[in-house]
């Protein structure tokens, strides 16, 4: 989304702004124009975070403009939700009756600290990048949200890898589960979220899993479902995801 989408449309035709554009890419360096691109992402970012402050549940619906203006300004487009996973993310979080666990960090774990520091709820985000831990934990700390992060290498648990979650210290119960990692190419992909963590999902608690497009994914919703005697469903109609309840 383009600045111009974001503040409403153009009153230029259509042929003088793709010739600016053509003179902008020429004319101007790349390099300049990343740090042109990324000003202008971090402002509509800062913009569309006030207003999601002042009403997180506006933004839980798909194609609500102030979360795909989240979405371009968090700029990480190749890997971040898209807005039908984020709303619903966002929907749950306001419902959940307890603890959030978000498997993977990014945009979700800052719109999920808002919601969980407004209802005093614990949420724990797990993730294998210490690294993109501290960005992440960058944003948190600026908008002084209490999510807890817990960054360290996966954890090879014999038949697939994890994360190496601090069981000793999580609390002993959720009611809600983000689940956007460990990326696909990790053995085992996301399976290892109910082998080790299935006695801190109770009754009710919900599983919300990303890239239902995928066939791993829905193998691995598929064992869940076997393990957890429940059942899932798939959600979002641009880029699926499964949403799946623990009996």
């Amino acid at each position: 989304m383009s600045q111009l989408q974001s503040t409403g449309q153009s009153v230029l035709s259509p042929e003088l702004l793709n010739l600016l554009r053509a003179t902008y890419y020429k004319s101007v360096p790349r390099q300049i124009r990343t740090l042109i691109q990324g000003g202008q992402r971090d402002e509509i970012f800062q913009r569309a975070m006030a207003q999601f402050l002042k009403n997180p549940k506006a933004c839980a619906q798909p194609g609500n403009p102030v979360l795909q203006d989240l979405i371009y300004g968090w700029g990480n487009e190749a890997w971040s939700a898209l807005d039908e996973y984020l709303a619903a993310c966002i929907e749950h979080a306001l419902a959940t009756r307890g603890p959030i666990l978000e498997c993977g960090t990014g945009l979700s774990t800052l719109l999920l600290g808002v919601i969980a520091k407004r209802r005093n709820i614990s949420h724990w985000a797990l993730e294998h990048k210490p690294e993109w831990a501290l960005k992440v934990q960058g944003y948190l700390d600026a908008y002084k949200l209490s999510t807890v992060i817990h960054a360290r290498s996966l954890k090879d648990y014999g038949d697939f890898c994890w994360y190496d979650a601090p069981l000793e210290t999580m609390p002993d119960s959720f009611f809600l589960v983000v689940c956007d990692g460990p990326p696909s190419r990790t053995k085992g992909g996301r399976f290892g979220l109910i082998p080790v963590m299935r006695e801190r999902l109770k009754s009710g608690c919900v599983i919300l899993l990303d890239d239902a497009e995928r066939l791993a994914e829905l193998d691995i919703a598929k064992r869940w479902e076997a393990e957890l005697e429940s059942s899932f469903n798939i959600q979002g109609k641009l880029k699926p995801y499964i949403n799946m309840a623990v009996a």
